[in-house]
């Protein structure tokens, strides 16, 4: 399952809901707007990797705060992140940017209002829970088409065609297909 974070849903009733698991998110006509958490993130690094690091903290959505010198070559960057995106690969990318020289630390922040949206797995037509994630809307394409296309490596090839497709809400925004068997003579 992918990892997932404590959502405040806000609904249209004026009640809040925390969320924890995407499958249980209520339908879209009745959520007035979603809130995720925010890190305050420190990454101290080695100067030579900042403009990595940076653009690392941008393709994550991060808002820039500070840029201090520790001392003569070592700077500490200061952004806000969603927790979300630090969940999903963060420290990975950070350590092969940085070729394992940069040290990474984080604190709550707030939770901050968020153009987000349910992004469903459906195997043969028929929605997988277990895979449904909560992403950011404009980012969701890349997310769909990148977990579709690990899935369709995974599964073994079948007398029958299976499509894979991701979906926000009922809209398909990207399918690949693991062709059928045939009798190649």
């Amino acid at each position: 399952t992918a990892p997932s974070v404590i959502y405040h849903i806000h609904m249209t009733d004026g009640t809040v809901v925390n969320l924890d698991n995407p499958s249980k998110l209520p339908e879209a006509s009745k959520i007035n707007y979603i809130e995720e958490p925010y890190v305050k993130a420190s990454i101290m690094t080695p100067k030579e990797y900042v403009g990595a690091i940076m653009e690392l903290c941008q393709e994550k959505r991060g808002i820039y705060q500070t840029l201090d010198y520790f001392d003569d070559t070592r700077m500490i960057l200061v952004y806000e992140i969603p927790l979300s995106e630090i969940v999903y690969n963060f420290f990975d990318k950070l350590k092969s940017y940085t070729k394992g020289y940069a040290s990474f630390d984080y604190e709550y922040s707030a939770y901050r209002r968020g153009e987000l949206a349910k992004l469903d797995v459906l195997l043969n037509g028929t929605v997988v829970d277990a895979l449904s994630s909560i992403v950011h809307r404009p980012t969701a394409y890349h997310r769909g088409v990148a977990i579709i296309r690990r899935i369709k490596n995974v599964i073994p090839r079948q007398q029958f065609e299976i499509p894979i497709q991701a979906a926000i809400g009922g809209k398909v925004i990207a399918r690949c297909d693991v062709k059928a068997v045939r009798k190649d003579v």
